[in-house]
């Protein structure tokens, strides 16, 4: 069996769903001891903007896990208490399910996802990035980084970008989909804002810890801004 990683996203309205869904951040670590079949797994708010982001959006959630196998992914979508709760609390959600391709980096000192996929050109891609951010460096992190999310807007490889973290301003994600590693990588290699933004990392040691992975992501359950979400891959 292949591990697999998940991504759950929920969108959430009303007051009560909002407050209950950001109290979660906290209380919900209860909800995922002894787990079969889990490996990793992170609660995690989002932003306002595409990717990194300083403003927070409390209207959408994330839940990324990795499994030993799609069984247990599948067994806890469907039986689980706490998923079956924020489920029904949310306006909308969709899950991808995804094998891992590539990965570099750690997330809390530890490197979750083990590679076995391989990635075509012409395939869809799931793109994570991850960083904990230095105290001393947040000012000139912030200064550059929005530039670099306004830049994904109407790009048009780009499926979907949400920007997710644990800690707002200190400990920040994107997760994207792509419509094909071509457009990402013809993205990541030639935007001008991008590049900049890659150079002064290694140059302004903006991070104490990061992760860069990819995933050929595979399956698609639910609906996101009212599409179903394997709509948003089409080329």
């Amino acid at each position: 069996m292949s591990q697999i990683t998940t991504c759950t996203f929920f969108k959430l309205e009303g007051f009560n769903n909002k407050f209950w869904a950001l109290s979660q951040m906290q209380l919900g670590h209860a909800h995922f001891k002894n787990i079969e079949g889990l490996v990793f797994y992170k609660l995690l708010g989002s932003g306002a903007e595409n990717g990194f982001s300083s403003k927070p959006n409390f209207g959408a959630y994330a839940l990324l896990c990795v499994w030993e196998s799609e069984l247990h992914a599948t067994d806890f979508f469907e039986k689980n208490s706490f998923f079956s709760n924020y489920k029904s609390r949310s306006a909308e959600s969709f899950t991808v399910f995804a094998h891992p391709s590539e990965a570099h980096g750690k997330w809390d000192g530890k490197q979750p996802f083990i590679a076995h996929a391989t990635l075509a050109l012409d395939k869809p891609v799931m793109v994570l990035t991850r960083a904990s951010i230095r105290m001393s460096k947040l000012i000139s992190f912030w200064r550059k980084v929005g530039q670099v999310s306004k830049s994904l807007e109407d790009y048009n490889g780009l499926a979907l970008s949400i920007g997710v973290g644990e800690w707002p301003l200190i400990q920040q994600a994107t997760l994207s989909i792509w419509k094909t590693q071509a457009e990402m990588i013809d993205y990541a290699y030639k935007n001008e804002k991008h590049k900049e933004v890659v150079r002064l990392t290694r140059k302004l040691n903006w991070y104490k810890e990061e992760l860069f992975a990819r995933f050929m992501p595979y399956k698609f359950i639910g609906q996101w801004n009212g599409k179903n979400v394997e709509n948003f891959l089409e080329v």
